[in-house]
């Protein structure tokens, strides 16, 4: 059985007498909680889509060409949460129904870049640069499903439609002619692509509104066959592999339970744990980024944070806090790293402040000194007479020589903090190295 054949034969679940029992049985429930967490990655890449491509919220994008980001994200950055601070964004929504594209990424040589090749349901399907190809640059064939690629340097996304997401390092303000240079060289070739014309649903609307939206993006960019028990779990909802779905054939009593199942679903990821919690710090699940069967998780983190790297190519960790991972006090905290343990990586760290949304969104944070992330890289930082290093995380200066080394919380209200690792050695992949965790001074 191929792939279609299997689609069609998950599609056809909703329709035998066993299924109509079981929706009959009224586990709408339970079949819409599961089938809007297994969605939610779909219909938050479109939506990502649309405010890119209509130049919303600051990060600039292009259909099956680059649009670039200029600056480093600052608090104005409202597009995609949790944004880096680190490196400058290069973005490009790629429409495959045409034909392949040709991908040219110039030489940058010690200079940390990757680009990560996103299907629809947010998976990597494909990381190139430093890590993975070099810093030598090259020419690539970007092919969707069902489509030939000859050569090498051939790579697959999965579905016809997809995002390209390149990160380059940045060294401070006086580094932005350089990095421009390389941005303006990197390339796509091939058809031109088509906007999608139709305005989908969010996770904020209704739910037979977003089930329907959900259907018409399975319909353009169909799930994985391996998928296909979630399906079957789902037929009380009439929600099909193949984009199959009528809203007009629940009465008000369905719909009600069809909202109670959506809003406990809400609830899962608002009480969803990333990782396990060591010494102070929660560690990623070593399945970010290639999700497989883990909806809760993948539905998790296309919310908190979108087009979330593998661990390989960087490492995402954030202290526990006051309320799970946001932090209330007063403070000041202190970060201290021992002589000699120095965060493990082989491009860099940093550690970043962010205020969270209402809705479990992170955004960065205005401050006085416009630091909104602090590592490896920041000008000044001063180590202390034994080579060991604080890092003072405090709403207001904390005076002296600690100064060099503030990272400035808001004013006042929750703020929540995130530590990256590019290019993590293994000790720090597989647990033999920790961060410290932050202490209230």
């Amino acid at each position: 059985m191929n792939r279609r054949e299997l689609l069609a034969a998950v599609a056809a679940v909703g329709m035998i007498p066993g299924a109509r029992a079981f929706a009959a049985a009224g586990d709408l429930r339970s079949a819409a909680r599961e089938a809007w967490l297994y969605g939610l990655p779909w219909i938050e890449m479109a939506a990502a889509r649309d405010r890119m491509l209509g130049n919303k919220g600051g990060q600039p994008a292009g259909l099956n060409g680059f649009g670039h980001s200029r600056q480093l994200i600052g608090p104005e950055g409202l597009t995609i949460t949790s944004p880096n601070n680190d490196t400058i964004y290069s973005s490009a929504w790629l429409d495959l129904t045409q034909g392949p594209l040709t991908l040219t990424v110039p030489p940058t040589g010690d200079r940390y870049i990757s680009l990560a090749g996103m299907n629809m349901y947010t998976d990597n399907d494909f990381v190139l640069g430093t890590r993975t190809t070099g810093g030598a640059g090259g020419r690539y064939t970007i092919v969707g499903p069902g489509q030939a690629g000859a050569g090498p340097n051939t790579v697959r996304l999965n579905t016809a439609h997809g995002w390209l997401l390149a990160r380059t390092l940045v060294d401070g303000p006086q580094d932005l002619p350089a990095v421009h240079k390389i941005q303006d060289q990197l390339r796509l070739s091939g058809p031109a692509g088509a906007r999608p014309a139709k305005v989908y649903a969010t996770r904020h609307s209704p739910a037979l509104e977003y089930f329907a939206s959900l259907a018409e993006l399975l319909k353009s960019d169909p799930p994985p066959a391996t998928d296909g028990v979630l399906f079957g779990r789902a037929a009380p909802l009439g929600l099909t592999a193949v984009g199959g779905f009528e809203a007009k054939r629940f009465d008000a009593a369905a719909v009600a339970e069809i909202e109670a199942g959506v809003a406990e679903a809400r609830k899962a990821i608002e009480g969803m744990r990333p990782g396990a919690s060591v010494q102070g710090w929660t560690y990623p699940r070593h399945t970010l980024g290639y999700f497989h069967q883990d909806y809760l998780f993948r539905a998790a983190v296309a919310v908190i944070g979108l087009a979330a790297l593998p661990p390989a190519e960087a490492m995402y960790m954030q202290p526990v806090a006051d309320k799970g991972r946001i932090f209330d006090g007063t403070g000041p905290y202190r970060m201290h790293f021992p002589a000699g343990q120095m965060p493990q990586v082989n491009a860099f760290w940093s550690l970043t402040m962010y205020r969270p949304t209402k809705d479990g969104q992170f955004f960065l944070v205005e401050n006085p000194i416009k630091r909104y992330s602090i590592g490896d890289r920041t000008p000044g930082l001063r180590k202390n007479a034994d080579g060991s290093l604080d890092l003072w995380i405090a709403r207001s200066d904390p005076g002296g020589e600690r100064s060099a080394n503030w990272l400035p919380a808001p004013a006042d209200g929750p703020f929540s903090l995130s530590f990256r690792a590019y290019l993590p050695t293994p000790d720090f992949q597989d647990g033999r190295y920790r961060l410290p965790a932050l202490e209230q001074v």
